[in-house]
């Protein structure tokens, strides 16, 4: 019998090959911004009209998406169908590559030249902290107490967000979906950030999702991730009344764990963390005060 050799022609081995890596990455990308976002399947496709049995076939790589059905969950997404396919403009690419190429110490010289051009002066930030991380870490806690030793105002944006829109935020995301949601959370955060008056800010923990948005708390603010393990943050959010939790803890306790991975480089780009697993209110806060001096 003949050897087969690989083919390039329509249908051939190289090409059925490269289809596969092409579904697999953007079942990769699907499932890393869903879980981003805090979203579980069922919620993506009670957004996007997509039934929750094709997301989880489309995550695992077997779904050969159509354009329309690739629209519907990108706009449930809050994103572009550009985006699930091309995530990088040509720009940003280029610049990806670039910053590969430096040693840690250019990276570094790098960074600080970007931040000096497009960041709010040394002095705002310092004086406007923005605390981020999952609920149950202990940001509105430490928020408040630090607002009160500043003397300054403090802000809950989620209740900044319900006051501008009059709805919850179940509400709003029910009604509205994701896209709508973060165009309130965009909107309540420049209007908070526009005087450039000293001030102390916790954000919900979906924000380092939206990289515009998140970008321009970076710019703005001194931002410290307030982070806790898995089971103390599930502890602290049952703790608070939360009994929903409770249902299905090992389902809960594993969508827990994969928000925290998918977003765990994104958080790391706070200028500040702080971990309160092992640490009382008061010792986090004495440590929190020392990051910011």
């Amino acid at each position: 019998m003949a050897s087969r050799r690989l083919s390039t022609a329509p249908g051939g081995v190289a090409e059925t090959t490269d289809k596969a890596a092409f579904l697999n990455a953007l079942g990769e990308r699907v499932r890393t911004l869903r879980a981003r976002r805090g979203m579980t399947r069922r919620l993506l496709a009670q957004h996007s009209g997509v039934s929750e049995r094709y997301i989880a076939q489309l995550e695992g790589g077997a779904g050969n998406v159509s354009v329309l059905l690739l629209r519907e969950i990108a706009r449930a997404l809050g994103i572009t169908p550009a985006a699930l396919l091309e995530p990088d403009s040509d720009d940003t690419a280029l610049l990806r590559a670039t910053l590969a190429r430096l040693s840690p110490a250019e990276a570094q010289q790098a960074r600080a030249l970007l931040v000096n051009q497009f960041t709010a002066t040394a002095d705002t930030r310092r004086q406007r902290v923005a605390l981020v991380g999952l609920r149950g870490a202990g940001k509105s806690t430490l928020g408040r107490r630090l607002a009160e030793d500043r003397g300054v105002p403090f802000f809950e944006l989620d209740r900044e967000i319900e006051s501008e829109a009059g709805l919850r935020i179940g509400e709003i995301v029910e009604l509205h979906g994701q896209p709508g949601f973060r165009r309130f959370e965009r909107h309540a955060l420049e209007r908070l950030l526009a005087p450039e008056t000293p001030l102390v800010l916790t954000t919900g923990g979906g924000i380092v999702a939206e990289a515009a948005t998140f970008d321009l708390l970076l710019r703005a603010c001194t931002v410290v991730w307030v982070r806790a393990s898995p089971e103390v943050h599930m502890r602290r959010v049952i703790a608070q009344g939360d009994l929903r939790p409770m249902a299905e803890s090992r389902a809960a306790m594993d969508d827990l764990r994969a928000i925290l991975a998918s977003r765990e480089s994104l958080y790391a780009r706070a200028d500040r963390t702080l971990d309160t697993t092992y640490a009382t209110v008061e010792q986090s806060f004495t440590t929190l005060k020392g990051l910011l001096d």
